[in-house]
């Protein structure tokens, strides 16, 4: 999820201590805005084409051919001035595939998978307002904390199991008062209680099986289920979490047998901070179990209802579903999300007033995310009208022609690594990207949730060190730890993911 970072020690208007001005990278929305300028500058240049579409709507390879638009400079300007509009609920005609709001034909924009994310940030805003998340990992820490491995461990796979399934990101960034002092206290340093937060998280996002702000924009993007390639993300999040954790965990042991061995070093007053803020937390209640139960099930049964199981269990892509299956999608769980966060208010003993206050403040901080999502998908809709999405997809076909499903596949991963770095939003990264990426699957023989899977791999890999993104540079503010050593401590597993995301997306490629 996105979020703004925590606020640095600057002058007025973001003058820096002894009146420099400091460098702000822009925010998501400012980059989209400035994508969809451009882009629609470059339909000028780039000549228009198209694929012949098959049954399904995928293009069909070797079928590229060059058109005319017909669309006058009236028409481009139109399409400028819409493309927030047609990014939300745009209509393409199904005769000539333009889109706009005023068309019959099927819904183009992304209105399901933006009510989607203000569903679940109305349900993830409700879950704090409780209490009962951040107490239960607060207990979590206070029960293992005599035990430093286990502890780390715990820690960090609850993070990852959280972020690969909504993304758990910003969240952690209220957890540093707590984890900073009892690593501390257990003989560790700042860079351990950094490490724990920051790529306990960012392992679960970067492997995402069902993160709805990932895996779940995405898919829609790439027209598959939210279900499709669980099984290799599942295996990814198992695999990854325990390297990350061992990596950790061996640095942690390390600075404990001998302090001078520490990357980031101590500050004064460390120890006595520490003892002092170790004590007991406050207890969970009833309400506050029985809401993570219910927590618990929703996330359960959010996976249960987009698995296309029959196709998961038997290997057959095209085998027929199970009676049992659901085929749930954005609208159905966008409805499941808001029903769940009423529940969760009742649960919690909230009250009617301060459920529906929470709500619409959940609803209302994911906004922007939402938005992101909007602009981006009216950069597409640019694309489209335009009719040069054919040509770039046509483009990039021809550089990948005659490659390796498997090299493919490390192809798609290696591309995304720069668009992550200008996007840190992953909404609007995949929003943007999956329509010229997925189809290129088709022509490679790849099953689309492996591009799905190689581009949420490179957006989650980039997340753990790049200093546009809330969580790593506020992370590394809050603990007091220098970013330039932080990366000297990730460098190293950053090389160790990255060929381990290769080797599954060479596995996955090879099985489809």
């Amino acid at each position: 999820m996105s979020g703004p970072a925590p606020a640095e020690r600057t002058g007025a208007d973001g003058d820096a201590p002894g009146g420099r001005r400091r460098f702000v990278f822009p925010d998501a929305v400012t980059v989209l805005a400035a994508v969809t300028l451009a882009v629609w500058l470059l339909a000028f240049f780039i000549p228009s084409g198209q694929y012949e579409r098959d049954a399904d709507g995928a293009p069909v390879e070797g079928t590229y051919h060059r058109t005319e638009t017909g669309r006058s400079l009236t028409d481009r300007f139109n399409d400028l001035f819409l493309a927030p509009v047609n990014g939300l609920y745009g209509i393409q005609d199904a005769d000539t595939g333009e889109v706009g709001p005023d068309l019959s034909g099927e819904l183009y924009g992304s209105a399901g998978v933006f009510l989607f994310v203000l569903a679940i940030g109305a349900f993830i805003t409700v879950v704090f307002a409780t209490g009962a998340l951040d107490r239960g990992i607060s207990r979590l820490a206070h029960r293992l904390r005599r035990r430093g491995t286990l502890l780390i461990a715990g820690i960090m796979a609850v993070f990852s199991l959280l972020g690969t399934v909504e993304g758990w990101a910003e969240e952690t960034l209220g957890f540093y008062g707590l984890i900073v002092p009892l690593m501390l206290a257990l003989g560790y340093d700042r860079m351990v209680a950094t490490g724990t937060i920051i790529l306990g998280s960012g392992t679960g996002v970067l492997c995402s099986t069902v993160n709805p702000f990932a895996t779940g924009v995405a898919s829609s993007a790439a027209g598959i289920s939210l279900g499709d390639g669980i099984v290799l993300r599942a295996a990814m999040w198992v695999v990854l979490t325990a390297v990350t954790i061992a990596y950790v965990a061996r640095y942690a042991s390390r600075v404990r047998r001998d302090a001078s061995r520490s990357l980031s070093g101590f500050l004064p007053g460390d120890r006595e901070q520490a003892a002092e803020a170790a004590g007991e937390p406050p207890v969970l209640t009833g309400p506050h179990r029985a809401v993570l139960v219910v927590v618990g099930l929703v996330f359960a049964f959010m996976v249960f209802s987009v698995v296309p199981w029959s196709s998961a269990l038997t290997g057959d892509a095209g085998a027929g579903p199970y009676g049992f299956e659901l085929g749930w999608s954005f609208p159905q769980l966008a409805a499941l999300f808001l029903c769940a966060a009423v529940l969760v208010g009742l649960v919690g003993r909230m009250g009617e007033q301060r459920i529906s206050a929470t709500l619409v403040r959940g609803a209302g901080d994911f906004i922007s995310p939402a938005l992101v999502i909007v602009l981006a998908r009216g950069v597409t809709v640019i694309m489209n009208n335009a009719r040069v999405t054919d040509t770039v997809l046509h483009s990039v076909e021809s550089a990948v022609r005659g490659t390796s499903s498997a090299l493919f596949a490390i192809i798609v991963f290696v591309v995304n690594l720069p668009l992550a770095f200008l996007i840190p939003s992953s909404s609007g990264h995949a929003t943007l990207s999956m329509p010229v990426l997925a189809p290129l699957a088709d022509f490679a023989g790849v099953s689309r949730a492996v591009v799905v899977t190689a581009w949420q791999s490179a957006s989650g890999w980039m997340n753990l060190w790049v200093p546009t993104t809330a969580v790593t540079i506020g992370g590394v503010a809050l603990a007091k730890v220098g970013y330039h050593r932080y990366l000297r401590f990730v460098a190293p597993l950053l090389a160790v993911l990255a060929v381990l995301i290769c080797a599954f997306l060479v596995l996955g490629a090879a099985l489809t």
